[in-house]
């Protein structure tokens, strides 16, 4: 893939570092300085014998970020790189740090959200040290309010778990930790595609990491997580196809590790564990939203449900059309196998348009987090997290059902000739 880099500013003529601190933004002049001087503050108290950059990769933004990134004081240098004006994407920007990463030789990476207001001088240090002990990805922990990341919660979490067998609680954190090894790596991948270069950056990496072998754990901030929060039942726009997306075409692509894992592991953890305390982030749900977002799916989508779904799946939600908005509420398993039919159908359903099949997901999103909702609304987060580990081992235990699927689709849909011979068959006549 080509370089995306349309311009760099490098005030301070850097041509080497040990860290990069990279921030990916899009018109951020309102936050950006803040995750700029915690930064900061942390290279130059827990790291101060190496060398350090922080970049900002940026696309092209036209609200003053460049400004206000540059004219930040810090006692690190900093630089400045970005795409060409008009061209957009979070896995764009990463892709520009890990180039410039590479560049420089760096040893170590952290990737910061533009729009974090928790960040703390130590997440510097809590980022580094795992890479120090020959860790190539470091995923955070930190707290969260149990309705925030209700697409890690309900997808992207017990997915990754159940598939690729390592249990990484925030595999789409928006910030992690690689080594220069694993930048390198990612750089070569030829997995890339326009949703990794968007919204399903960071899915892949966490996907990619796990599945190309490199070593990879998590580690506890110290501190809630405190960002631009919105209503899970707000307008989504592409992020939800291009995370989900990236997700199935991951299950497509990584077909050989996932189908021999047959339980998860946890992974190393970093840190002072589930003991710390915090005040999460306070996040709002309109339940009745996404109710009328389901009601109204039977209207949209109720053909491609009806050749997606297994039957007795869609009868699931036949069955729950008739249910009023706080009584809704989907078996652990049920929800499990609608997802995996969508898995399947995203890779082996050619009759249906990709992008409308994940429009098609959307209203079942909605519906499943409504049901999320309904169940834990007098739990508090930690009791929270309790029943999503319950229902993640849901998740492993419906695994069978994805793989005996599975197989019968390849059979069906390409592999027609090897079963035939694996089967004793002559094809000859073929």
């Amino acid at each position: 893939m080509e370089s995306m880099i349309d311009h760099i500013e490098n005030p301070s003529k850097i041509t080497s570092a040990d860290i990069v601190v990279g921030i990916p933004s899009y018109n951020e002049a309102d936050s950006i300085y803040f995750p700029v001087e915690q930064a900061s503050k942390g290279l130059n108290i827990y790291f101060p014998h190496k060398s350090s950059v922080i970049v900002n990769v940026d696309n092209c933004s036209q609200d003053g970020t460049k400004d206000v990134f540059l004219s930040t004081p810090t006692k690190i240098p900093k630089m400045y790189v970005s795409t060409k004006k008009g061209v957009l994407g979070k896995g764009r920007n990463v892709r520009n740090l890990l180039e410039v990463a590479s560049g420089l030789n760096a040893k170590a990476i952290i990737m910061l959200d533009a729009d974090l207001k928790s960040l703390t001088p130590r997440w510097i240090k809590y980022f580094i040290e795992p890479l120090t002990d020959g860790y190539d990805f470091v995923v955070p922990i930190y707290l969260r309010h149990k309705y925030d990341g209700t697409i890690t919660n309900n997808i992207a979490y017990p997915m990754l778990r159940t598939l690729f067998g390592l249990r990484i609680r925030q595999p789409i954190a928006g910030d992690f930790a690689f080594s220069g090894r694993l930048a390198n790596c990612l750089l070569l991948e030829h997995t890339w595609n326009d949703a990794i270069c968007n919204f399903g950056i960071d899915i892949w990496m966490t996907t990619v990491a796990i599945c190309r072998n490199f070593k990879v754990c998590q580690a506890f901030m110290g501190s809630s997580k405190t960002h631009r929060t919105k209503d899970p039942a707000s307008d989504l726009g592409p992020m939800f196809s291009q995370v989900v997306g990236t997700i199935f075409e991951m299950v497509k692509i990584f077909e050989y590790v996932w189908k021999n894992i047959e339980v998860s592991r946890p992974s190393v953890i970093y840190g002072f564990g589930l003991g710390q305390t915090g005040v999460s982030q306070e996040v709002t749900v309109s339940t009745d939203l996404l109710h009328k977002s389901f009601i109204s799916g039977f209207k949209e989508f109720g053909d491609i449900w009806q050749q997606v779904l297994m039957p007795s799946n869609m009868q699931v939600l036949q069955r729950l059309s008739d249910v009023p908005p706080d009584e809704f509420h989907y078996e652990d398993d049920e929800w499990v196998r609608i997802l995996f039919d969508f898995t399947l159908a995203h890779i082996y359903n050619t009759s249906i348009d990709k992008e409308k099949l994940m429009e098609a997901l959307i209203p079942l999103y909605y519906s499943c987090t409504l049901s999320f909702v309904n169940r834990v609304s007098k739990m508090d987060d930690a009791e929270t997290e309790l029943y999503l580990e319950d229902r993640t081992r849901r998740f492993e235990e419906s695994k069978y059902y994805l793989v005996e699927r599975w197989n019968q689709l390849a059979k069906n849909n390409g592999n027609r000739k090897l079963y035939q011979m694996l089967d004793g068959q002559s094809t000859d006549s073929e």
